[in-house]
């Protein structure tokens, strides 16, 4: 058992880690140090939106914290609103609030178990192991302990190439666009506002400005133009459990014959979102029989289509889409941003190619990207994962999926070799993990890790 372990992060794998160690009665107390990087431990930027608009994009009944209790938010939201029903999409804030109870209702309950928990409201800047075990840099502070979990989420979303310094200066071209929602105030004007990226994110911010800015006009440009897929009206069975389709795949790991027998599958079944849906258990271990080359040419073919089958809409909000659409307020394209640039006028040009290769030239008083989760851990900014990948403690992904690690969580060093005491959980997992950034997927990693981290006896890590 590590008896001193430190947690980095303020979201909801942090804080579902943390609930998880902290309402568990062990031989010898934990005590445990939890850099949340702010006052407000647990809800982080994906569940940290105020917006009632902004919806979970699973239904209430599987967004459980625990795998012991998987149920457990639908018990939350049903003692606030008893008409809540398990097929209900519910609001990412309402979210928020269950994390947030939870890990207060965690921590009062940590002493009667023997626990220490200390709430450290800076972010970890920097990690160096030690004969003591691992010295935490943050602040002008420093901090021992034994062992470190990063749930430190996606990192800072950068600038697209092509994207001038100017504009970003302008304050019109928004990298990062939770800030700038949390701050954007109503406006009357008939704005000309531009969308990169057409997933998730993208409809957040389309639901949210359309509403504060009546008068603009929403533009969305991306690689194939299409938006998620909603979810089907009612919840349904997954098909089959994916057990034959699964088993085929195994015995073939190639995208292209994994591509053809998700078509049949898709074709036999009532509705195509079962076949996906019956393999979520299995999409981990499937992403683990794929070659890395195999896994290269899925990200750069396949990714695109997998992202909107897989991660869909409500279907409250793909109705208010369309309705924008129809209204003629919200148009999107097929084609590539190639620049940005600020005009004299204080308007952002922005150049992209069209799928025939002719380029257009359009204006916009507003450019907002959103163009998913930035896992690049060899070229991020952040200072704790700079830190580590310049000293060698960890090992970015090949593909830029996070960190190379084994599929328990453990991490790898510059050479390839396991780090005993050093773990991560969450969305820096996708390239051992792919399917890493869902609650589903993040409280069997944390219970995973959490017992790592407690056993009374010592594991050796298994080979990678």
């Amino acid at each position: 058992m590590f008896h001193k372990v430190a947690i980095i992060g303020g979201g909801a794998a942090a804080a579902t880690l943390a609930s998880e160690l902290l309402e568990r009665r062990t031989r010898h107390p934990l005590h445990l140090d939890w850099y949340t990087g702010g006052p407000e431990p647990g809800r982080g930027i994906a569940y940290g939106t105020p917006s009632q608009r902004h919806l979970l994009n699973v239904r209430a009944a599987s967004m459980g914290m625990f795998v012991s209790k998987p149920g457990g938010f639908l018990e939350y939201a049903q003692a606030l609103d008893p008409s809540v029903k398990g097929s209900d999409f519910l609001p990412r804030r309402m979210y928020g609030d269950f994390l947030q109870s939870r890990v207060q209702q965690a921590l009062k309950n940590a002493g009667s178990f023997g626990h220490d928990a200390n709430l450290v409201p800076f972010a970890a800047a920097s990690i160096v192991p030690s004969d003591e075990g691992i010295v935490i840099g943050y602040g002008d502070q420093t901090s021992h302990a034994d062992a470190v979990v990063l749930a430190i989420g996606s990192l800072p979303p950068r600038p697209l190439p092509g994207v001038e310094d100017a504009a970003i200066a302008s304050g019109r071209y928004i990298t990062d666009p939770w800030p700038f929602l949390a701050s954007a105030a109503p406006d009357d004007r008939p704005l000309r506002v531009l969308i990169i990226g057409l997933g998730l994110t993208a409809v957040d911010v389309l639901l949210e400005l359309s509403a504060r800015w009546p008068n603009a006009h929403f533009d969305a440009l991306s690689r194939h133009g299409k938006l998620p897929e909603p979810h089907l009206t009612a919840a349904s069975a997954p098909h089959d459990d994916g057990g034959e389709l699964i088993e085929s795949m195994r015995d073939d790991p190639n995208l292209r014959v994994w591509m053809r027998r998700l078509r049949d599958a898709a074709e036999t079944a009532e509705d195509w979102r079962t076949v996906v849906d019956g393999m979520r258990p299995h999409t981990q271990s499937l992403w683990r029989d794929l070659p890395t080359t195999e896994r290269a040419r899925f990200l750069r073919h396949a990714r695109w289509a997998w992202e909107r089958a897989r991660h869909r809409m409500p279907p409250q909000v793909a109705a208010q889409v369309a309705q924008l659409e129809a209204q003629g307020r919200f148009t999107r394209a097929r084609g590539r941003m190639r620049s940005v640039h600020l005009s004299a006028d204080g308007a952002l040009d922005v150049v992209h190619a069209l799928p025939a290769g002719a380029e257009s030239t359009d204006a916009y008083d507003v450019v907002i990207q959103t163009v998913g989760l930035n896992t690049d851990t060899q070229r991020t900014e952040h200072p704790l994962v700079r830190q580590l990948v310049i000293d060698g403690l960890v090992q970015p992904d090949p593909l830029g999926l996070g960190f190379a690690a084994l599929p328990d969580g453990h991490l790898l060093d510059g050479n390839g070799k396991p780090r005993p005491n050093m773990f991560a959980i969450g969305s820096l997992l996708r390239g051992a993990l792919w399917e890493s950034t869902a609650i589903p997927e993040i409280r069997k990693q944390a219970q995973g890790v959490a017992d790592m981290l407690l056993a009374e006896e010592s594991r050796r890590v298994a080979a990678r």
